[in-house]
């Protein structure tokens, strides 16, 4: 894979989405000859460490097999059994070995991807029958290093089967001279010295192949900063698209406010720049509760929606920025503006009293405030 993509070079390190995804196709890091080595490894340890019961059972089954009887030859019932015994046999030989070699090519790739299971690795895809892109992966550095790993793989392998066959010729040739039995063991003792050593020379490409495996597939999965951008637009939204959601927002929002506004029982305002919609039921709120308030062309929407409904309405600037800057939407008044806040409810149930009399509006109260909670009283 190339290090650039659509002319952009790829400078960044990889997202956790695109890891993910990634993992998702199934590639995810692997180092082949680190897996190779440990399963080798732990087959070998485990002759190493059963070979003389495997030597018995050897010897047992060889014996089995040449005490069978003449007529039993001639009988396919009896032949079919001693095979299907010695076959058995040769299972339970065979099953410390299998079984711990299976087990160390199923945690091997533990160390480095986990284990991941993607179908989409499996399907055919008709780039990989494209000539040019196959000279092109042969050629590129991956390319390059496998083959230097395959020459290097081959020139350890050698060497060390050289070397051992130097210094281990005495010793195989001496296995002939004596008892049969004790041939064998010191003969299959040997080849699975010989095994592990030379296995163990595979864990120095692996020693090499893991940390390369590593930084190829960081490099692999680097990316440019305009896919990160768009990455980031996929996942979080576009600028623009995100401001079109708030002010949607926004205006159900302010709508909704507005339908609240005649529930209202007084409506306190600056007068022009600020306005709050107070309610209060006695029998259901402790404290009466703000239901809508704005600014500017808010305040004035909230105002015409009050004259409308015939809201009460009482200028009185400081306590209406108070309000406004102290209370949230759908909050109670802080316990600091109950007594202003109950002098303009006092004021608007006489001004309904004298509505429903025909007497004249009462004056307007003018509440009083602690001059610490006016935001714009200088300090």
């Amino acid at each position: 894979m190339a290090d650039e993509r659509d002319g952009q070079e790829r400078s960044e390190q990889a997202s956790e989405k695109r890891l993910r995804e990634a993992r998702e196709k199934g590639d995810v890091p692997r180092s082949r000859d680190f897996t190779a080595a440990a399963v080798t490894l732990a087959a070998l340890g485990a002759l190493l460490a059963t070979r003389a019961n495997i030597g018995a059972q050897l010897l047992a089954l060889c014996h089995g097999g040449f005490a069978i009887p003449r007529e039993a030859l001639a009988d396919p019932r009896a032949l079919t059994a001693a095979l299907g015994a010695a076959a058995l046999a040769a299972l339970k030989l065979v099953a410390p070995v299998l079984g711990t070699a299976t087990a160390a090519a199923l945690l091997a790739p533990l160390a480095l991807g986990g284990w991941t299971f993607s179908g989409e690795a499996l399907g055919f895809k008709f780039e990989r029958l494209d000539p040019v892109a196959g000279f092109g992966r042969i050629f590129a550095l991956r390319g390059v290093v496998e083959l230097v790993k395959a020459l290097a793989k081959f020139a350890v392998a050698a060497g060390v089967t050289a070397l051992l066959l130097w210094q281990l010729a005495p010793q195989l040739l001496a296995t002939g001279t004596g008892p049969v039995r004790a041939g064998a063991l010191r003969a299959l003792s040997l080849v699975g010295w010989a095994s592990l050593a030379l296995a163990g020379s595979l864990l120095l490409i692996a020693a090499v192949d893991v940390p390369w495996q590593l930084y190829d597939y960081a490099r692999r999965m680097r990316m440019s900063r305009e896919e990160l951008k768009q990455e980031y637009k996929e996942t979080e939204g576009s600028p623009e698209v995100k401001g079109r959601i708030r002010n949607v927002q926004q205006q159900l929002a302010r709508r909704r406010m507005m339908q609240e506004v005649p529930r209202a029982d007084v409506v306190v305002t600056n007068p022009t720049h600020y306005a709050v919609a107070l309610r209060y039921d006695e029998a259901r709120m402790r404290a009466p509760v703000v239901v809508a308030k704005g600014a500017d062309i808010v305040a004035a929407q909230i105002r015409d929606v009050a004259a409308r409904h015939r809201i009460p309405t009482v200028e009185a600037p400081p306590l209406a920025r108070a309000l406004f800057r102290s209370t949230e939407l759908g909050a109670p008044i802080p316990a600091a503006l109950y007594v202003a806040v109950a002098q303009v409810l006092a004021y608007v149930y006489r001004l309904k009293a004298a509505a429903a009399a025909g007497q004249p509006a009462p004056p307007p109260p003018v509440p009083e405030i602690d001059p610490a909670l006016d935001p714009q009283n200088p300090r």
